[in-house]
């Protein structure tokens, strides 16, 4: 495992480029019965092949000094891994360009070409562009764009807040999770939600998250949001509790109600493919979701069974 704020082994250009670090991931419990919960899943975790390691309550501050006195114990993810998103997104368009694809920003696609039933490319305000082959990795909006083409994909917006802190010494070793975070992911509820996700950066400043409430584009900033983010990370790290927050960003994660996402063709609209549903897994799955697709583009057996993420698996709308 690399050291706190270390550039993982083996990153390369690529790693150096999107500022991979391997800090490992810290959930912890705040009490037995959520560590009993968290036993299980890190037991089926463990069987899908992710290295879980128990870290009983009495080593929790040899992992993480200034975590909060109480705590029931957790469980260590060396694996757990961090890009920073904007970076990375970047350097895969940088990526795409040299070979050779055309991008066309500020060019929202405003329909379909078909032939029949079959999708035969995308119309934009400005031209048609025909292709074999269209996928819908809009995001957010994939329900949206996924609604042009006369399908339902109920992908709808989930808002998050992330405050951030004046630059600290490096106080915060690993990505560390109140266990309450697992529950609020799973949860289908629409209302704001909030367990605390805290971890430094490599200019100093500490990042902390996660709130969850499904308001639709809303975009105005939240002052019920923002506080419970405070108190959360204060719960966790009490040497927080003094620190100034410089700024606060939000965002919205493409939700769907079974919390999986929608990878593969679409016989609803043959020639519709679509990789977009991830919520706030999309960086971490991005690389293995586009090459499931490309396998299944080019006609190869893909890695992994898609059947679970097949677009067509949602009930008609008003039958839920």
């Amino acid at each position: 495992m690399a050291g706190p704020g270390r550039p993982a082994a083996g990153g390369g250009t690529f790693g150096a480029a999107v500022e991979v670090e391997n800090k490992g991931g810290l959930v912890v419990a705040s009490g037995q019965s959520t560590l009993d919960g968290l036993d299980k899943l890190a037991a089926q975790q463990r069987d899908a092949g992710v290295e879980a390691v128990p870290v009983p309550a009495g080593r929790l501050h040899d992992e993480e000094p200034h975590l909060a006195d109480g705590l029931a114990g957790g469980y260590l993810y060396p694996q757990d891994m961090q890009v920073q998103p904007m970076l990375a997104a970047a350097h895969l368009l940088r990526l795409a360009r040299r070979a050779g694809a055309t991008v066309l920003p500020h060019e929202p696609v405003t329909g379909f070409l078909r032939d029949g039933e079959r999708v035969t490319g995308v119309r934009t305000a400005r031209r048609a562009i025909p292709a074999g082959s269209v996928l819908n990795a809009a995001g957010t909006w994939a329900g949206q764009l996924a609604e042009l083409a006369g399908v339902r994909l109920p992908v709808a917006p989930r808002r998050g807040f992330i405050l951030v802190t004046e630059p600290l010494p490096a106080i915060i070793r690993h990505k560390v999770y109140l266990a309450d975070y697992v529950a609020d992911v799973a949860s289908g509820s629409a209302a704001l939600q909030s367990s605390p996700v805290v971890e430094g950066t490599r200019s100093g400043t500490v990042l902390i998250g996660a709130t969850r409430e499904r308001v639709g584009f809303d975009a105005a900033m939240s002052l019920p949001a923002l506080r419970r983010l405070a108190a959360g990370a204060v719960q966790l790290f009490p040497v927080l509790r003094d620190v100034a927050v410089i700024r606060a960003y939000r965002g919205f994660r493409p939700y769907c109600p079974d919390h999986l996402p929608v990878i593969g063709p679409d016989p609803r609209a043959p020639g519709l493919h679509h990789a977009c549903g991830h919520e706030g897994a999309g960086i971490g799955l991005s690389l293995g979701t586009a090459r499931l697709v490309a396998q299944v583009l080019v006609g190869d057996r893909p890695d992994l069974d898609t059947y679970p993420f097949r677009p067509e698996r949602f009930a008609p709308e008003g039958a839920e």
